[in-house]
């Protein structure tokens, strides 16, 4: 790794940020500012257009959160205008950056950030090193092999956040570094306040126990399992309710008609609008366990968020979800069945795992740290 004494060295971080909204802009601004205390001048390269609006399924992109004031944003790609390309590689490859961290989450964003990649490099000053999300995506479409190849070609080093998506990338690259660096845990929210407190801010009974749901809502979530998984469990007995917090990716009637066909409405509560990054801590802090019940999944920042909160987790077999909650420790982890849900709902309850997980939980978050992750890009980048 870098030393603070290096202070002169400049990285450039490539992807989502402010004004867009979302996990990945989150995580690229806590990123640049744990660069920027180790004494390193940053720059946040991020979307003027991220998403045509054809292929955006939510509201809006854009955050409600104010600017960040502590790191330079310079909002300049296009992601479907190769002239655009050539133009912001063109302006990098001047520059020098000494670190190019470039986020891969998306096929679509292939020929968009392979191409200002291989401007920048071309320099033969400049090291590519790519934070891999998702390398085979959850959701397949036409030319998503194509597009990752070319974008990978242009990398000189990786860092996947789960063994599953190391193991894909390892299918794709040769004689090039990909390192496992677990995603660390997202720091930049506001405080967990008491659950009371929480309860009272969002209008809710106070008395009740609550599971959470968090994030956008998509097939490969697993919503559809949690919510038949819900059904089975002992509402009444156990005195909970199940909030849904997150905006609609797709069309929200089929769940609306589960929901009806379960005869859930009284035990449920929907936000159903994205939640700002000033919103997270009323959710979590009201919340006495967090559910994810996916269908397939890499690794997950609402895991990361659960750390910071200290809060247990119920997540499915699935993807890297298993490395990073310990069964039995940190929550429990169950298979994609929503008997089985139900059983460790049930068991989280009814035999008083609260306490012993959420101390794990303290303990267990200390690994998670950004500056591994800095120590992971920097190797990536210089073998």
């Amino acid at each position: 790794m870098q030393k603070k004494s290096d202070c002169n060295k400049h990285v450039v971080i490539i992807g989502p940020a402010w004004p867009l909204r979302g996990g990945l802009s989150t995580y690229n601004q806590i990123l640049a500012n744990e660069f920027i205390n180790e004494g390193y001048k940053v720059t946040l390269l991020t979307f003027k257009l991220q998403y045509p609006k054809f292929l955006f399924p939510g509201k809006t992109q854009f955050s409600t959160d104010p600017k960040p004031s502590n790191v330079y944003i310079d909002i300049k790609i296009n992601s479907i205008n190769p002239i655009n390309w050539l133009i912001t590689g063109n302006k990098y490859r001047k520059i020098k950056p000494d670190l190019v961290i470039v986020r891969y989450w998306l096929p679509f964003m292939g020929p968009c950030l392979g191409t200002i990649a291989r401007i920048i490099k071309s320099n033969n000053k400049s090291r590519i090193v790519a934070i891999t999300d998702n390398i085979i995506p959850h959701e397949k479409r036409i030319g998503d092999i194509l597009f990752t190849k070319y974008f990978l070609k242009s990398c000189h080093g990786f860092v996947a956040m789960s063994k599953s998506v190391l193991n894909d990338l390892n299918k794709f690259i040769v004689n090039k570094p990909a390192l496992y660096n677990p995603h660390p845990i997202y720091n930049s929210f506001q405080p967990a306040i008491t659950k009371n407190e929480a309860c009272n801010l969002l209008k809710i009974d106070t008395k009740k126990n609550y599971l959470l749901f968090f994030g956008f809502i998509r097939a490969y979530k697993g919503l559809d399992l949690l919510l038949e998984s819900f059904a089975m469990v002992n509402r009444k007995k156990l005195n909970i309710k199940l909030i849904i917090a997150g905006e609609f990716y797709e069309d929200e009637k089929p769940y609306m008609e589960l929901v009806e066909k379960l005869n859930l409405k009284e035990d449920i509560l929907f936000y159903k609008d994205f939640i700002p990054d000033s919103e997270v801590h009323l959710f979590f802090s009201a919340a006495d366990i967090i559910v994810q019940p996916y269908k397939d999944a890499t690794q997950s920042g609402v895991t990361q968020v659960a750390y910071f909160y200290n809060k247990p987790m119920i997540v499915t077999n699935i993807g890297g979800l298993p490395e990073l909650v310990p069964n039995e420790k940190a929550g429990f982890v169950v298979e994609r069945e929503p008997k089985v849900i139900a059983n460790a709902i049930e068991k989280f309850y009814s035999e008083n795992w609260a306490e012993r997980m959420v101390e794990f939980v303290k303990q267990e978050k200390e690994k998670y740290s950004w500056k591994k992750m800095i120590n992971s890009l920097w190797k990536a980048a210089e073998k």
